[in-house]
């Protein structure tokens, strides 16, 4: 009798300490998984387009006081496109559109308020850039794709918008092989598990 209300008193202390345990989660700890949607400008050598760059990441984020360390993955696309007729004869077309795009790098943040963060964030990119030229006979169509690693750079700012749910604003700039970058402005939403 006396170990059964021994163990039901420990087990009604774990029961009331659990929702403290929960609440005192640091907001910005675990990993998460986001959506983002937002204006994407490419710049090949001599040629700029815009565009909406849509895409989904992944991550996992520490927060140690007020500092966040994590680490993200991302794979996103792009609207972006630019055609130029009479390159080499009357009626044929060049079209350079902007495709995939691959990153994975880290980010570092300070809380500047509980359930606000601004980040930092530098990692690997690879971008893959579609090119067509066609005639108005078809004949010489050719089609290319080109895949360029470069390094992405950039900033934001994150907000815990209650539970596990987060919203964010981010900037970032990507540099690419053979004179090929992209500035981008980003929304996203997400959760944190």
């Amino acid at each position: 009798m006396r170990k059964l209300i021994v163990v039901a008193s420990l087990a009604a202390a774990s029961l009331a300490a659990a929702p403290a345990l929960a609440q005192d989660r640091a907001p910005f700890t675990g990993f998460h998984v986001e959506g983002i949607a937002g204006w994407d400008r490419p710049h090949v050598p001599n040629d700029r387009s815009s565009g909406v760059v849509y895409g989904a990441g992944v991550g996992y984020d520490h927060q140690a006081g007020g500092l966040v360390l994590g680490i993200e993955g991302e794979a996103s696309d792009s609207s972006a496109k630019k055609c130029v007729g009479g390159v080499s004869i009357a009626g044929d077309s060049l079209c350079a559109s902007a495709g995939r795009d691959l990153y994975v790098g880290g980010r570092v943040g300070a809380l500047v308020a509980p359930t606000t963060l601004l980040y930092a964030k530098a990692g690997y990119t690879n971008a893959r850039i579609n090119s067509t030229y066609t005639t108005p006979t078809g004949i010489g169509n050719l089609t290319a794709r080109d895949n360029l690693n470069g390094v992405r750079v950039g900033g934001g700012i994150e907000q815990s918008v209650g539970g596990s749910a987060y919203v964010k604003a981010e900037y970032r700039y990507s540099n690419y092989e053979k004179n090929v970058d992209r500035h981008q402005v980003v929304a996203g939403f997400g959760f944190r598990f």
